[in-house]
C-alpha cells in the first residue's frame, strides 16, 4: 500500500482521535472516582472490612457523626486511626475524621479530661464520647451510645444528705454528672416519697452516700426495686448504713468497720494514710482493658456472701500493705494485730445474676455494683487518676452498655507463605530463567516477522 498525502492525515487524525478519546477515558474515570468510592478487602479473613453489625450501626445515624482524634505527630499512630476510622468513612459520608495535636491545645485537653496521645473524642447530635481503644468493636459500640438518645435513665436518690449528681459542692457529684449527660444519659433527682415508688424506665439507680437514714417505706421501694430485677450503684462511706441494712441483708453485703490504710500511698507522694490505691484488676467486663491506678480517698472495705442465685466479683482491691484501720486516724498510724483486718480488702463488689424471661421481658442480667466510697466520684477527687475512667467504665457496665456490639477478633491469618521445596525451586528458576527466555523469544519473534515482510 502506497502513502500518500490523504492517507497520512487519515493515520494522523486517527491517532489524534485515540489519544483524545483516551484522555477523555482517564478523565471520566477520575471523576467517578472522586464520586464514587470501592475498595476489596482480599485479607483471608476480610480483616480490613467493617462487620454486619458495624455497617447496620452506620445506617442507623442519621446524621453527621464529628471524630477528632487528639495525636501527637506520630506518623504510625496517626495512620493507625485513619485506617480504622476510613473503614466507617466508607459507608457514612458524612462522618469526618479531624486530627489535634494535644500539646498545641493545652486547655482544651483539661476541659474535655483527655488523658492519652491517640484518644479519640466521638460527637452526635450535641452528645459525645472518648475512646482509648483503636478497634472497631470499641468504636461502634461507643457511636451506639451516643445514639441511643434518651434510652438511658439514671435516677439519684435525694432527700438524706446525698451526694448529687448536679451538684457543685466539693462533696458533690456534678463533674461525673455531667459527663454522663454527654454520654447520652438522662440525669433524674427522685424523691422515694414523693415518686411513690422507682420509675419503670430507670436503667440505674444510685444510692450516693446518704448522712441521714432512709425512712421503712423508702427502703421497702429499693428492696422491691431490686427484686423487681433493676440495676444499682450503691456507695457507702464509713460508718451507719443509713437504715439501708435490709438492701445490704438482700445482696449478702457487710462492712468492715473502720477506714482502710495503704502504707503504699507514700510511695505516690500522697500524704495522708487513709487513701485507698487500685493498680490491678481482675478479669471482668466491667474493667476490660482497664489498666489506670485509681484512688479511695476514706474509704471502708465490704465483705460479700452473695444468696444462690447471685454471682459476687472484687473488681476493687486494694494491696497486700493495706488494713482497716479500727482506731482513730492521727499521728503514727500503724497496723494493730487483732484489732484491724490485715488486707487485701475489697472496697468494690459486682453482683450479677441471671433474670428469666418473663411475659414481654427478655431474659436478661441484673447487675449491681457496691463501693466502699463515694469521694473518688466527687468533685475533689474525679481527676485523679483513672477515676473518671473507671465511673464511666461502672456506670456503662451497669446499663448494660458494654455488650452493645460483639464483633470477634480478627487476626492476620495470611502475613505468611509456605511453599514446598519443589514448588519454590520452580517458582526461582521460573524468574530467573524462565522469563529472561521467554522475553528473549518473543522480541526473537517481532523481530522474526519485521523482517520477513
Amino acid at each position: 500500500m502506497e502513502l500518500n498525502s490523504r492517507l497520512h492525515f487519515q493515520l494522523r487524525l486517527q491517532n489524534s482521535l485515540r489519544v483524545i478519546l483516551l484522555l477523555v477515558i482517564c478523565g471520566l474515570l477520575a471523576w467517578l472516582s472522586n464520586r464514587y468510592t470501592h475498595s476489596f478487602d482480599w485479607t483471608a479473613n476480610a480483616r480490613h472490612t467493617l462487620s454486619e453489625s458495624s455497617r447496620q450501626l452506620l445506617e442507623q445515624l442519621s446524621g453527621p457523626v464529628q471524630i477528632t482524634a487528639y495525636a501527637r505527630e506520630d506518623e504510625m499512630l496517626r495512620r493507625r486511626i485513619a485506617d480504622l476510622v476510613g473503614r466507617y468513612q466508607r459507608h457514612k459520608l458524612d462522618l469526618k475524621l479531624e486530627f489535634v495535636n494535644p500539646d498545641t491545645v493545652p486547655d482544651q485537653v483539661r476541659k474535655l479530661g483527655i488523658t492519652l496521645s491517640g484518644e479519640l473524642r466521638i460527637e452526635y447530635q450535641g452528645r459525645s464520647e472518648q475512646l482509648t481503644e483503636h478497634t472497631e468493636q470499641a468504636l461502634s459500640n461507643a457511636l451506639q451510645r451516643v445514639a441511643r438518645a434518651g434510652e438511658r435513665w439514671a435516677a439519684y436518690l435525694v432527700g438524706h444528705g446525698e451526694r448529687e449528681l448536679e451538684g457543685e459542692a466539693n462533696h458533690d457529684l456534678g463533674a461525673w454528672g455531667r459527663y454522663l449527660s454527654q454520654r447520652g444519659y438522662q440525669l433524674r433527682a427522685l424523691s422515694l416519697v414523693e415518686a411513690g415508688d422507682v420509675p419503670a424506665n430507670t436503667s440505674v439507680l444510685i444510692i450516693a452516700s446518704p448522712t441521714v437514714a432512709l425512712l421503712p417505706g423508702e427502703v421497702k421501694l429499693v428492696v422491691d426495686y431490686l427484686q423487681a430485677g433493676g440495676n444499682l450503684l450503691w456507695l457507702h462511706e464509713p460508718g451507719e448504713m443509713q437504715g439501708l441494712k435490709p438492701v445490704a441483708d438482700l445482696l449478702g453485703v457487710a462492712f468492715e468497720s473502720g477506714v482502710v490504710v495503704d502504707a503504699n500511698t507514700r510511695v505516690y507522694g500522697i500524704r495522708e494514710v487513709d487513701f485507698a490505691l487500685v493498680s490491678s484488676y481482675p478479669p471482668h467486663a466491667l474493667t476490660r482493658n482497664f489498666n489506670l491506678l485509681t484512688l479511695f480517698p476514706k474509704a471502708t472495705a465490704l465483705r460479700v456472701t452473695p444468696a444462690d442465685d447471685w454471682r459476687d466479683t472484687g473488681v476493687l482491691v486494694t494491696g497486700d500493705r493495706s488494713w482497716a484501720e479500727s482506731g482513730e486516724i492521727a499521728g503514727e498510724v500503724r497496723f494493730d494485730e487483732g484489732q484491724d483486718v490485715r488486707g487485701p480488702l475489697t472496697i468494690g463488689s459486682v453482683l450479677e445474676r441471671s433474670l428469666p424471661a418473663n411475659g414481654a421481658t427478655e431474659a436478661r442480667q441484673q447487675r449491681v455494683m457496691v463501693v466502699g466510697d463515694g469521694d473518688f466520684l466527687s468533685n475533689t477527687y474525679l481527676g485523679n487518676g483513672g477515676n473518671l475512667d473507671l465511673g464511666m467504665a461502672i456506670i456503662h457496665w451497669l446499663s448494660s452498655d458494654d455488650g452493645l456490639v460483639s464483633i470477634p477478633t480478627r487476626t492476620a491469618t495470611d502475613l505468611s507463605l509456605e511453599l514446598s521445596p519443589r514448588l519454590a525451586a520452580v517458582i526461582g528458576f521460573g524468574a530467573l530463567f524462565g522469563l529472561p527466555l521467554l522475553l528473549l523469544a518473543t522480541g526473537f519473534t517481532i523481530w522474526l516477522r519485521r523482517r520477513r515482510r
